[in-house]
């Protein structure tokens, strides 16, 4: 016994399945590019909070001197560096205790940093970071507000964002 409308009915179904067959993979392409993008963009901000944090406690370290503790302080800048700036750090260090006890000078941040973000990709970003500190000194009992500009570029090494060059901006 033949079904009524048997041929029609398997096409039919058939023509149904694939449009919803159709619908499905598309809705989980779609979902998988949003999906994309949003971890994209969680990535992206995750790296810039990164490169922030990083260049405010450079900052921070660069400008938080005290004359009783002047090597430790030196050491704490050059575990946040790398590179040129380390390098750089590294030669000066011996003078810039010596100079720092010398005058028993101390230096306290001020205010909280702020950093605004150049250029960034995954592993590099250009950055100039404001910060404000007092200095102080047996000369200058009072502490005389300082402002520094600083140009930073930091690389991300070995799970960490280090400064990798460093310059003041006028």
């Amino acid at each position: 016994m033949s079904e009524v409308g048997g041929p029609l009915r398997t096409s039919r179904g058939r023509l149904i399945a694939a449009v919803l067959a159709v619908l499905v993979t598309g809705l989980a392409v779609w979902a998988t590019v949003l999906g994309l993008d949003v971890r994209a963009k969680e990535s992206k901000a995750a790296r810039q909070a990164a490169i922030r944090q990083a260049a405010r406690q450079g900052a921070v370290n660069l400008v938080s001197i005290d004359y009783r503790n002047a090597q430790q302080d030196v050491d704490r800048v050059l575990s946040g560096t790398t590179g040129e700036a380390r390098d750089q750090w590294a030669q000066l260090s011996k003078q810039f205790v010596d100079q720092i006890v010398r005058a028993q000078a101390t230096s306290i941040v001020q205010s909280d940093p702020k950093v605004g973000i150049v250029a960034m990709d995954d592993d590099s970003a250009e950055v100039i970071v404001s910060v404000s500190s007092v200095v102080s000194s047996p000369k200058v009992r009072q502490g005389a507000p300082r402002n520094f500009r600083f140009s930073m570029n930091l690389a991300h090494t070995d799970g960490r964002w280090l400064v990798s060059k460093l310059g003041l901006v006028p």
